[in-house]
């Protein structure tokens, strides 16, 4: 996809420390970047349109120019010759960068705006973004400038290739070693078994070493095409017994990147991203980008 790459800002640190890593991201793709503000009236809910509807007040129009200018600017510094392109849309900001993602090949945001109090109330634009866009979103969170290798969720399921085939692909451009995380452990969900209450699958099978060698196959499995596509990426598989947020926020502190997959069906943000997403979004130790399955 030859699409720009998108970064949201509202003039707070965390959408500049965004403009810095979508600046990044565009300059590795050799693409575009385009910033957008999306812009509301005081007390007023208006459509997206392709420009700020009638006419500002003088502060107004300035504090919204100075938002752009700067994450423009700041883009700009990050690379020279990174073409930037930007706009002022009017509409919730949501919405605004959802119908931005149809053409692009990633967005990018902070994992917390301007307006607090508003995200508390009506919901984080990361989270309904990465649940509701139409391309792979990057949330820029955790410690500044993080380094070392990308890191992928894997679950084992069809599901969840898309957000591999992103990591092996962000991994190369990235120049980074992939780590390839899969949790598993030997109980199960009571409300998926017929006793109705958590097996542990030791009394069932009784071989813990034959669970884990499925569990290695099974990762190595999802793993397979994609080692062959991308040879030059360095593959460290990671096989982890307890449970998958855990293991995901702790091996977030030493990653440069983490990526997560979403379900790609449901009506409801929670229920499309799932608890596992859900957590790399709000607890990681560095950015997170989340792939839908039906992308």
């Amino acid at each position: 996809m030859n699409g720009p790459v998108v970064v949201g800002v509202d003039g707070s640190p965390a959408a500049l420390a965004a403009v810095d890593a979508a600046a990044r991201a565009a300059t590795l793709r050799g693409v575009e970047l385009r910033v957008v503000h999306a812009f509301l009236w005081p007390a007023m809910h208006a459509p997206p349109a392709s420009s700020v509807l009638g006419p500002p007040t003088a502060a107004l129009h300035e504090s919204v120019e100075r938002i752009v200018v700067d994450a423009v600017e700041r883009a700009r510094g990050q690379a020279t010759g990174l073409r930037v392109d930007h706009a002022v849309i009017v509409g919730e900001a949501s919405m605004v960068l959802r119908e931005q993602s149809r053409t692009a090949q990633l967005v990018v945001v902070g994992h917390r705006g301007s307006q607090r109090l508003a995200e508390l109330l009506a919901g984080s634009t990361a989270v309904e973004l990465s649940a509701h866009g139409h391309c792979p979103v990057m949330v820029v969170r955790g410690r500044p400038d993080p380094a070392g290798p990308v890191v992928v969720a894997v679950d084992g399921s069809p599901q969840g290739q898309p957000a591999i085939a992103f990591a092996f692909s962000e991994a190369a451009l990235r120049g980074a070693d992939l780590v390839a995380l899969h949790a598993w452990s030997t109980w199960t969900d009571h409300r998926e078994h017929a006793l109705g209450r958590p097996v542990d699958l030791v009394e069932i099978v009784g071989d813990v070493d034959r669970l884990r060698q499925e569990e290695e196959r099974e990762l190595a499995l999802s793993l397979s095409a994609h080692r062959e596509r991308y040879q030059g990426v360095t593959v460290r598989p990671r096989l982890v017994r307890g449970r998958t947020r855990p293991a995901l926020i702790e091996a977030s502190a030493h990653a440069q990147l983490m990526v997560v997959g979403a379900r790609g069906h449901g009506g409801f943000t929670g229920l499309l991203l799932g608890s596992v997403s859900q957590a790399a979004l709000h607890h990681a130790q560095c950015p997170v980008t989340v792939v839908r399955s039906d992308l």
